[in-house]
């Protein structure tokens, strides 16, 4: 792949002085702890072995050149590190835009420009976090290319604020941390409150990762992640009244039982609920998994749907109908929607021996319920972001 990448990059940008560096950064996929991380509480992501690749070349001017295989009907994006401001225009390169804008916010200039094409494996609204990959290949290529001596919790930071304040999504630190910090085997569980994570091997023995794409585009999920935040935020305020918490991740499922009367708003107390009790679930999931008890993660996962459906109200229909057609097939050791909810991905642990029956009986019973076709994704446990040298 690399090397046809190579030949498109030097067809579109033509030859130039400087040497030709190639980086990638992985998708991640949250195995459990949803709508946690901005909570204070706990995730569980993984890196994968699929993600976005960037081939890159400085420039000896001030101009910046992108260019995407995803976006061919966009041609090459020109702009000048003189004048980096958000453009709707621009689509899919304000992301990179973002990480440069915020590395020069704090203090790290680049001396020239560059020419870079990236190319994405990971579907787009999938909820696999492409933006973020792509944020992330920007700042470790740029980190290396301008020997800027970041380390890499820093990068990773730098890229959530990049999408917070320059894109306007005010996402939590899971997606750029998983991708910038990914282990191959590995899964990490990250305190999203204070950054301390530790890896925990991801040995599934004789099963598989399937993520299931419900091919719904998520046209609500920006605008409900925004409100489920507000109500978060609300009920946070009403128990702090009382309580001296900064987070409802300092929760305990029974401390949040005693004090739950304190919120006043009934619906703002079923989301307080899920982000309290999904983060003692997702502690008590890695302890499961280094216990090597599998199916007692499965079941912590399929508890995490049912919250985030009934407490969170984010699942949706297609979400539902992916999630409860893999609870009927033999193999299934767990299954959850995983994202943001309202179309994107389900994150399922089958047996090897039946995944091809998975994705044939699931994608049927999906297809018959929702008149959508499911794409499915037998995934590995990647890397997080690098260089990726010849040989």
């Amino acid at each position: 792949m690399t090397s046809n990448l190579l030949a498109t990059f030097t067809n579109i940008f033509n030859e130039g002085e400087t040497k030709i560096r190639t980086f990638f950064a992985p998708g991640r996929v949250n195995l459990i702890g949803e709508h946690t991380d901005y909570n204070g509480g706990h995730v569980f992501p993984c890196a994968l072995s699929i993600g976005t690749t960037a081939i890159v070349r400085k420039r000896t001017d001030r101009m910046i050149q992108f260019y995407s295989t995803n976006f061919t009907n966009l041609g090459v994006i020109k702009v000048s590190l003189d004048d980096l401001v958000y453009e709707q225009a621009d689509d899919w390169a304000n992301y990179p835009k973002g990480v440069i804008v915020t590395l020069e916010q704090h203090g790290y200039k680049l001396d020239s420009g560059f020419d870079v094409l990236y190319a994405g494996e990971i579907p787009n609204g999938a909820g696999l976090s492409s933006s973020a990959s792509i944020e992330v290949v920007t700042a470790i290529m740029l980190n290396e290319l301008y020997s800027l001596a970041i380390d890499r919790v820093s990068l990773v930071k730098m890229c959530q604020q990049a999408e917070n304040e320059f894109i306007g999504v005010s996402c939590g630190i899971m997606d750029q941390f998983a991708i910038g910090m990914g282990k191959e085997k590995h899964a990490i569980l990250l305190d999203c409150d204070t950054l301390d994570y530790t890896y925990s091997p991801l040995d599934l023995d004789e099963a598989s990762l399937i993520i299931a794409n419900t091919n719904k585009r998520r046209g609500l999920a920006d605008s409900k992640y925004n409100e489920r935040r507000g109500e978060c935020e609300r009920a946070l305020k009403d128990l702090q009244e009382e309580l001296d918490i900064r987070s409802l991740g300092e929760l305990t499922p029974a401390e949040f039982d005693v004090n739950a009367h304190l919120i006043k708003q009934g619906v703002d107390r079923k989301r307080a609920k899920h982000a309290v009790y999904e983060n003692a679930r997702t502690i008590e999931a890695v302890n499961k998994l280094e216990d090597g008890d599998i199916a007692g993660f499965g079941q912590l996962m399929n508890a995490s749907h049912i919250s985030l459906r009934d407490d969170y109200e984010v699942t949706g229909k297609e979400l539902d109908a992916l999630v409860e057609a893999a609870w009927e097939q033999e193999g299934v050791i767990g299954s959850r929607m995983t994202g943001a909810g309202f179309g994107g991905c389900t994150i399922s642990i089958v047996a090897n021996e039946y995944i091809e029956s998975f994705i044939e009986k699931v994608g049927a019973q999906y297809r018959e319920q929702t008149g959508l076709q499911a794409d499915f994704y037998v995934v590995q446990v990647g890397d997080g972001a690098k260089e990726i040298v010849e040989g």
